[in-house]
């Protein structure tokens, strides 16, 4: 089958699609998208989460026929995604999270690559992993900063058992999750300055 659908704001096709195909094999082996981690293949880890019309998914457990016309952000397309949420006012509005319809007219601007990632500012969430530290072999990452996103998109001041809760389904087994942590209090704190 091909399934016609969006990611990280551009339109794509995907050819020869069986039925058992899922989102997460597509992104990486059809369009080239090796950020969502294969890693579980059973919705346990996290490592494959992306957002689906603005809801985290595990990408392992979505087939590729499910997202026909629908809206995919990896985090490749994380920053750019961002960007557009804050143009729109993101929470500072008092409409946390994104309309089905919003993520629909999402879309990559030219002179930046959101296929790759390449010539984007990180988003805050991606700054503050790194500034504290929270990355480590990066296998985890892309799906804990999707998760992360999310939440700081929900609940821009989240408690620590927020955060613990948003981040439950992701696992890390390099670190004892504080530097992680760490991560999304500091995005919160840069978060609520930039309002």
């Amino acid at each position: 089958m091909r399934v016609n659908f969006t990611v990280n704001g551009r339109p794509q096709e995907a050819d020869d699609v069986w039925e058992g195909e899922s989102l997460l094999y597509v992104l990486r082996e059809r369009l080239g998208l090796p950020g969502s981690k294969n890693a579980c293949e059973q919705g346990e880890c996290g490592s494959c989460t992306v957002r689906l019309d603005g809801v985290p998914v595990c990408s392992c457990l979505v087939a590729a026929g499910q997202v026909e016309g629908r809206e995919v952000v990896t985090v490749e397309g994380l920053a750019e995604y961002v960007k557009e949420r804050e143009e729109r006012g993101g929470c500072a509005t008092g409409s946390c999270g994104t309309s089905l319809d919003a993520a629909k007219k999402w879309r990559a601007r030219p002179g930046q690559d959101s296929q790759t990632g390449e010539g984007v500012e990180l988003s805050p969430i991606q700054q503050a992993f790194i500034d504290a530290g929270a990355v480590q072999c990066g296998f985890c990452t892309p799906g804990l900063l999707i998760a992360a996103d999310e939440l700081l998109e929900r609940r821009p001041d989240p408690s620590d058992q927020d955060i613990r809760e948003a981040l439950s389904g992701n696992l890390c087994r390099c670190t004892g999750y504080e530097k992680i942590l760490d991560a999304v209090r500091l995005a919160a704190v840069r978060q609520g300055e930039a309002v």
